[in-house]
């Protein structure tokens, strides 16, 4: 599969989940057990110290968890346990998740991802997340 077709099923997926399109989730790039997910951060994402709320930013690291194991099974994928770390509080203008497959058996990857807050260009990781992603049963 070609990077843009990797890009476009990726977009799909996300086009097809009800919460991701509330959120405005984008695709920033996907290969084989990698992910890049993208939200703008809007007033209604935030928490009351202006912070970006602490689930909107687990949200976004078990996505993109899901996404890098998906893609390192090239099959559909499910969450099967999560750890996130949040290490400073998340200020910009923009998320970004990176995350991708550490470890691929047949039916289940162990993932990471970090989670970046932009301002004004710049990156700060603002929080870290471990996972185990299962290759969902084709019945």
């Amino acid at each position: 599969m070609t990077p843009q077709e990797f890009v476009r099923q990726g977009a799909e997926i996300l086009a097809g989940q009800p919460f991701s399109r509330l959120l405005g989730v984008e695709i920033g790039a996907v290969a084989p057990g990698r992910v890049e997910l993208r939200l703008a951060l809007r007033p209604e994402l935030l928490q009351q110290h202006g912070f970006a709320h602490g689930g909107v930013l687990s949200y976004l690291a078990d996505n993109a968890l899901t996404f890098a194991g998906g893609t390192a099974f090239a099959s559909d994928a499910l969450t099967s346990e999560y750890k996130i770390n949040y290490l400073r509080p998340a200020v910009g203008e923009l998320l970004v998740a990176r995350a991708e497959a550490v470890s691929a058996g047949r039916t289940q990857a162990v993932c990471r991802c970090d989670v970046f807050a932009v301002k004004d260009g710049v990156e700060k990781l603002c929080a870290v997340a471990q996972g185990t992603i299962v290759k969902l049963a084709q019945d």
